[in-house]
């Protein structure tokens, strides 16, 4: 009938099925040997984001992948391995073809150094132990100073008052104070910074962290010679002293703001 849709025209002959079907076969062929042949192979590991020595790790962590396919790579797990560097903060994994691995990672960022008896190890922001240490290595950083029955596994991270201590120091990688810092410490008194000069920097706990060390760096150059500990616990109302009895409530600044 003249106004009657014939399907059949709409629907695709046999033979069109069948060259169908082979194209899939045949992609999926090309596919699966892509994945078990050196089509893809794996012959360079891009690391970026990293310096040298990190960066060194990374492509040796994941050396085992050399030689495999692209198709075939399980990216999440090659970003663990990468992860379990102790450098390594975050790593991204893709693939570059035709035979690249190309690896993104964040480093880890070193804050103090970390003593236990003549053994030293480097941790970095997050409490994280990054790597042993010669005697005397890093003498710029702070060093927090561990009690003998601390366990310390290079790869893990800290916890407890070591842990609070690092992050008491980690800010001052990138805005240090006006004065260097020797030593860190957190005890049930509070956070303690040694500073170079002498004098005991005392932070109290970790609220309000940033605004300290803003008060402390704004204070620090005024401070009279002689002076032995400023504490900032209460920022807005920063007190000095000659001796650890004494107490000379010092001018806040108008601003606190970090």
């Amino acid at each position: 009938m003249g106004g009657r849709l014939e399907l059949g025209r709409l629907l695709p002959s046999g033979r069109s099925v069948l060259t169908g079907l082979l194209i899939l076969f045949a992609a999926l062929g090309l596919y699966a040997a892509a994945r078990t042949t050196s089509a893809f192979a794996i012959d360079t590991i891009a690391v970026d984001g990293a310096p040298p020595a990190v960066a060194a790790d990374v492509r040796k962590a994941l050396a085992p992948a050399a030689g495999e396919s692209l198709l075939g790579l399980d990216l999440s797990e090659l970003a663990r391995r990468a992860e379990a560097v102790p450098t390594v903060a975050a790593a991204t994994v893709d693939r570059g073809f035709p035979h690249t691995l190309r690896v993104t990672v964040v480093p880890e960022l070193p804050v103090a150094v970390l003593r236990q008896g003549s053994t030293s190890w480097l941790a970095a922001a997050g409490g994280r132990v990054v790597a042993v240490l010669e005697p005397g290595a890093r003498p710029a950083l702070p060093r927090v100073w561990l009690k003998p029955d601390v366990e310390v596994t290079l790869g893990e991270r800290l916890t407890g008052p070591e842990a609070r201590a690092l992050g008491a120091v980690a800010p001052l990688v990138r805005r240090p104070l006006p004065v260097g810092v020797g030593s860190a410490e957190a005890s049930p008194a509070g956070l303690t910074l040694a500073l170079r000069n002498g004098v005991e920097l005392r932070l109290g706990n970790r609220i309000d962290l940033a605004v300290k060390l803003e008060v402390a760096r704004r204070i620090l150059p005024a401070l009279e010679p002689g002076t032995a500990y400023l504490d900032v616990s209460v920022p807005s109302r920063p007190v000095a002293g000659s001796t650890l009895d004494s107490q000379v409530e010092v001018e806040s600044p108008t601003s606190t703001s970090p």
